[in-house]
């Protein structure tokens, strides 16, 4: 084989190669997308900082978070400050509760597509009777740090992402429908709300809003890959935030690890925990501190919120 011909070969090659490379690029779609990455896991810790803070902001102030209290305005201001630094888009939002004013905190990620947006939310208010941790501190911080997860990932998603922390919902979810009646014709813009209202009961279960079919299967599908069985929720149905939406027609979804009613021996089995006992024996008490908080369950669930909105939102 002369030189001139090994060189003649191998450009004959070298532009097979390069043909093969362009058809497959072409047959891959060469602007498509790539796949969306998957969720990062949310450091268990970081949430349970964010307890420990919101129990500090309920002993300075009188042992609670509640509405009307100056520990609900720190614990407004304490999320804010947090999500203003990660680059959120805040605003609090007024409206009278009971004659009394009261504050909704939304925190927009900038970008996504607008008329279809993907929410979450938690009350953040606790009864006058103690500081709440479980109910709602928990779901609080579950969804502030994965807020801090979209920021510290860069996250592009197609949908637009916000996330919502509602006032006054114990006195009936005043604070979120406030919210909703305020949208006006912008309800349609809302693609899916997820609610999350205790998430780290000390003698958990994992029970699975069946409002939508949807939003249920994403979060049953998360469960499931970690051998986990769910429930479908009916000690929280119509109790929480997500009520205010689903009444204006928005798509709701969310889950909750159980509160006064009693957890049986199936499960139990299926569970772990202590059967014939409440999931949350400090519910609406003095006793709902951070020492009333299921590090596993609180971990799993806030992995499963961020799930979710990786997922929704893409």
């Amino acid at each position: 084989m002369t030189r001139s011909t090994r060189i003649r070969r191998a450009a004959l090659a070298s532009g097979a190669v390069t043909a093969l490379a362009a058809t497959l690029f072409t047959a891959a779609g060469a602007y498509a997308d790539p796949a969306p990455k998957a969720a990062p896991d949310i450091d268990v810790k970081a949430v349970k900082a964010d307890l420990d803070q919101l129990q500090s902001i309920a002993d300075a102030n009188g042992g609670n978070r509640a509405h009307g209290k100056p520990g609900y305005k720190a614990s407004v201001d304490f999320i804010k400050e947090k999500l203003d630094k990660a680059g959120f888009t805040t605003k609090i939002q007024e409206f009278d509760g009971g004659g009394t004013k009261g504050y909704n905190l939304v925190a927009d990620w900038p970008g996504g597509d607008e008329s279809k947006t993907v929410m979450a939310g938690a009350h953040l208010d606790s009864v006058p009777a103690g500081p709440g941790i479980n109910d709602n501190g928990s779901g609080s911080a579950g969804i502030l740090e994965v807020a801090l997860a979209v920021a510290k990932s860069g996250l592009k998603p197609t949908k637009h992402l916000r996330f919502g922390w509602w006032g006054d919902e114990e006195d009936g979810m005043v604070g979120s429908q406030a919210y909703v009646d305020k949208l006006g014709a912008d309800k349609s813009k809302i693609d899916s709300y997820l609610n999350f209202d205790m998430i780290g009961s000390p003698n958990p279960g994992y029970y699975v809003y069946d409002d939508d079919t949807r939003l249920e299967k994403v979060l049953k599908d998360f469960y499931a890959k970690k051998n986990i069985t769910t429930e479908k929720d009916t000690e929280g149905d119509g109790r929480s935030d997500h009520a205010s939406f689903k009444e204006a027609g928005i798509p709701v979804g969310g889950f909750f690890s159980g509160a006064d009613y009693i957890k049986t021996e199936k499960q139990a089995k299926d569970w772990g925990g202590e059967a014939g006992k409440a999931f949350d024996a400090c519910y609406h008490q003095a006793c709902d501190t951070t020492k009333n908080i299921d590090d596993k369950s609180l971990d799993t669930n806030t992995d499963a919120i961020a799930n979710a909105i990786w997922e929704l939102s893409s």
